[in-house]
């Protein structure tokens, strides 16, 4: 982090740390939340011949939400016994998730599950799923995401996609993974800097900025084909896509017109359409969630700040007044909540804002945080910062109480996005 200016010039040309294409990661939870429910984990029966921990990985998502506290049930329960209540009462457990998996002859595996209301005694329900070997991660998600929704009344998040940046030797990369870091797979590799990842709101496609012109051009890469398309290639500097709630439009800074601006363009492409007018740096836009205005950085008032502006275009609003330097917003799905990195004396903390009241906290006791980024159901941020020496991703809940660390072997990511919510 640096001057405003000079921090525009390494939001164009930021050169990533090393990670190798094959790191895996691991979860690494702090802090206790307040209201966290207690929930009894069974070891699902025939997991042991199964190439992925179920139970594992159900019981990381759970506890990396910050609303569980997971504990094993001591014994393997499957879905179609009823459990003896009595010792998982002792834990104490609100809830018991029991289930198995299974090889049928044909190499697909059977997965069900089964979820418990440990106080009552009562069935809430499960399901079975078929799948091949590969799909067991996402299966696991997916229960996850069923026991989270059953009993927070909020839809889970485990089984979306996040993205992310890193470089290895000369080779730039642009990964994207499971939610919690793991299946990464390169949708693209470039011996230039990429930067600037930015979801569509299906899901299908990103939106990013390449070098390989050797200046910034903003592409839209369609994750199944891995086929892309050039949306903006004007004169000068071409950055900081961002979609619109709709997927039709998309907000961008062009430098084409003299400065850095901020201008909207179809998501088809063409002529954009110039949305603000400043003597100063106008970058890093961001849709409000019903798409009504457009949150970005400006130095427009001597100083990085974030600002409001209506999405056809329109007056200028400050939004940020705490401290001399805000950047990077991202906006929760409900609006609510602003998260943006603040500068705090010399180092940059990930801070929140409730947009109802105008009050903000700092989140985090790192030095060097960048890219907030929701996820879709507004539930836990994440971010990129250094870690113990290392760039790492980390997730946090809203109130800082807990927080995640996705650490691979060289864990050095940076400029995640998390995606939206996909269809089973």
């Amino acid at each position: 982090m640096m001057a405003f200016k000079a921090w525009v010039v390494m939001l164009l040309g930021v050169v990533c740390a090393v990670v190798p294409a094959h790191a895996q990661f691991r979860v690494e939870i702090s802090g206790v939340g307040i209201t966290q429910i207690p929930i009894a984990m069974a070891n699902f029966r025939g997991e042991d011949n199964s190439p992925q921990k179920i139970t594992q990985i159900v019981a990381a998502d759970l506890e990396r939400s910050g609303q569980f506290r997971s504990t094993p049930a001591g014994a393997v329960i499957d879905e179609v016994s009823r459990p003896d209540f009595g010792p998982i009462r002792q834990k104490p457990a609100d809830a018991l998730l029991t289930g198995s998996v299974s090889r049928m002859a044909d190499g697909r595996f059977d997965v069900r599950f089964r979820l418990w209301d440990a106080v009552k005694g009562q069935d809430m329900g499960g399901q079975s799923y078929v799948v091949v070997p590969n799909d067991l991660r996402l299966v696991s998600h997916r229960i996850a995401d069923q026991v989270y929704e059953k009993l927070t009344g909020d839809k889970g998040i485990f089984s979306t996609r996040i993205a992310y940046i890193s470089k290895q030797g000369p080779k730039h990369f642009l990964w994207v993974a499971d939610a919690d870091g793991e299946n990464p797979q390169a949708a693209l590799s470039s011996q230039e800097p990429i930067i600037s990842p930015s979801w569509s709101p299906s899901g299908n496609e990103l939106a990013y900025v390449s070098f390989e012109s050797r200046k910034p051009v903003v592409y839209i890469h369609d994750i199944a084909s891995g086929k892309r398309r050039v949306l903006a290639n004007f004169k000068g500097s071409n950055s900081a896509p961002a979609w619109s709630p709709d997927g039709k439009m998309l907000a961008i800074t062009l430098s084409r017109d003299g400065g850095s601006q901020l201008f909207l363009i179809d998501a088809k492409g063409g002529e954009p359409k110039r949305l603000t007018q400043s003597s100063g740096i106008d970058t890093e836009p961001v849709f409000s969630s019903d798409g009504s205005a457009i949150y970005f950085v400006s130095d427009r008032g001597g100083s990085p700040q974030i600002y409001r502006t209506p999405s056809m275009g329109g007056p200028v609003q400050r939004v940020t007044f705490t401290g001399t330097y805000n950047i990077s917003p991202s906006l929760s799905p409900d609006g609510r909540w602003l998260a943006y990195v603040s500068r705090v004396g010399n180092s940059y903390k990930l801070h929140v804002m409730d947009m109802v009241n105008d009050k903000e906290w700092p989140l985090t006791d790192t030095t060097a945080d960048e890219r907030p980024t929701f996820a879709p159901n507004g539930k836990l941020i994440m971010y990129s910062t250094q870690s113990l020496g290392k760039e790492a991703l980390m997730t946090t809940t809203l109130d800082g109480k807990i927080r995640a660390r996705l650490a691979g072997q060289v864990a050095n990511m940076r400029e995640p996005q998390w995606g939206p919510f996909l269809n089973p």
